[in-house]
């Protein structure tokens, strides 16, 4: 979780969190051949998996009535159907480039306010964006500015990111963002940041070879420790610093974190 969601919010990286979807979803044609079938093999995950968290509370302050409109009426056009166990109980593969016209895929875990993710959708309109966030207030801030916007080559997970890991294809995406992760400052908690083989070994697989990974963290451990174990999950390290990518936009987490004197780390790694 990010930016304008974070007072509110718990640990910003809420990045998961199972939203219960609408019984009449409608389903998502499974993706056909091997790679379908090799993701739908080694990717079901039983109902009972024990997961560790790495969210916090899912709603924050009282929604405006404006933003309780934006769930209830754009939400459901906008929603990924297919990806819970309680509507694609039997884990059936996504076809996600089918679901963007056979655009390539990007995908943004936990987006935040999602200032980011409509600010790629515009500059990128060659590409389909899905973003993950459980978090209630981004969701409705997210489907705010798309309507704003007017973006179309989106489409929005309301929970675990874990879940679409599930039910992605092998190599299905060609661009994934995780920006301003939860820190867990805790030592006892850094298990539970998203830079661990439980969470980056499903980003591996569904990742296409040679794909980018891009990381923005303000926290100096946070760094560390993405550079000690992303690479391990099949990335190699293509730059890190404080200079920023030439498409970034700074977000609202990023100024507050700038005006409390903490500096902007950017990484970004290739899928091997």
């Amino acid at each position: 979780m990010t930016d304008d969601t974070r007072k509110d919010a718990p640990p910003r990286d809420a990045h998961s969190g199972a939203a219960v979807p609408a019984p009449d979803a409608p389903a998502v044609p499974a993706a056909q051949g091997a790679a379908a079938q090799d993701a739908a093999s080694r990717d079901a995950a039983p109902a009972d998996r024990p997961r560790r968290n790495f969210y916090g509370r899912r709603h924050g302050k009282t929604l405006r009535p404006s933003q309780r409109g934006y769930l209830e009426h754009d939400l459901a056009e906008l929603r990924l159907p297919g990806v819970t166990s309680a509507e694609n109980p039997a884990r059936r593969p996504l076809d996600p480039a089918a679901l963007f016209g056979g655009r390539p895929v990007w995908l943004e875990i936990g987006f935040g306010g999602g200032e980011h993710m409509v600010h790629m959708a515009a500059r990128y309109p060659q590409v389909g964006l899905i973003g993950c966030e459980p978090f209630v207030n981004g969701v409705a801030m997210l489907l705010g500015k798309i309507r704003a916007a007017g973006v179309q080559n989106l489409a929005i997970h309301p929970g675990d990111v874990r879940d679409l890991f599930d039910v992605l294809p092998s190599g299905s995406v060609a661009r994934a963002f995780l920006n301003y992760p939860d820190p867990w400052p805790k030592k006892r908690h850094h298990r539970r940041r998203f830079v661990t083989p439980e969470h980056l070994l499903p980003l591996a697989r569904v990742l296409a070879p040679g794909a980018e990974f891009r990381v923005a963290t303000d926290i100096p451990d946070y760094v560390r420790q993405t550079l000690e174990e992303v690479p391990p999950a099949g990335f190699r390290l293509v730059v890190q610093g404080g200079v920023p990518w030439d498409d970034w936009l700074s977000t609202r987490y990023e100024q507050k974190a700038l005006r409390e004197g903490r500096a902007p780390h950017y990484l970004t790694f290739e899928r091997l």
